[in-house]
């Protein structure tokens, strides 16, 4: 009776403790998964906020006279550049979709960074209350960007260490829990915008 009871309870615990390892750790993997992608939804929020404000940051940066097209075409060019690059939670563990979305999204702040530059020449825009505050809200949507890329990255590397970790690496492999990207630095930015301007170009042909 005892040695069938043994043999019973050996069996049990054969069965139970890779049940809960399993079951455990691959919870605690979507749980963390899921904070990434919600990090992810806010990132994408703040972008698409960026880009709504655009086409009206543009529209009134037209309005002054002789206004640098080069300038106002790089920034649109570069808002449809973006609008183009869509990125799915599904594609965060793509390392190549990652750095194209990072690239497109950092060559529009680039160029609204020049923008904002080229209209400190421009009196009359400094003084228009609208692009003050568009001026304004871009401004602060850049930092609200930065800040949410900054808790995006905080869950990545949270879920990143977990997916590395022995043994819970066992069960990412099995169940196909794959490393996420980060953001990274943007090139240059470290540096003020360089910016050529019309006038001087007309200045340098005479």
């Amino acid at each position: 009776m005892k040695k069938t009871v043994l043999i019973g309870l050996i069996i049990f615990l054969i069965i139970i403790i890779p049940i809960s390892f399993f079951g455990c750790n691959y919870n605690t993997l979507v749980r963390l998964e899921e904070r990434v992608k919600q990090a992810w939804a806010q990132v994408e929020n703040q972008y698409q906020r960026r880009m709504d404000l655009i086409p009206n940051l543009i529209k009134t940066v037209q309005g002054a006279a002789d206004f640098e097209r080069t300038v106002l075409t790089e920034v649109t060019d570069a808002r449809s550049k973006a609008g183009q690059m869509q990125l799915k939670a599904d594609d965060l563990t793509d390392p190549d979709k990652f750095a194209k979305f990072q690239q497109a999204q950092d060559q529009l702040s680039s160029a609204i960074s020049r923008l904002l530059v080229v209209v400190e020449r421009y009196p009359e825009l400094k003084s228009n209350q609208n692009f003050l505050e568009l001026q304004a809200q871009l401004e602060g949507t850049e930092n609200r960007i930065s800040v949410e890329r900054k808790n995006f990255n905080d869950a990545v590397q949270t879920y990143n260490s977990k997916v590395r970790s022995f043994p819970i690496n066992l069960v990412a492999g099995i169940f196909g829990f794959k490393q996420m990207e980060y953001f990274k630095g943007r090139e240059g930015s470290d540096r003020p915008p360089d910016v050529e301007f019309e006038f001087n170009k007309k200045e340098e042909k005479k």
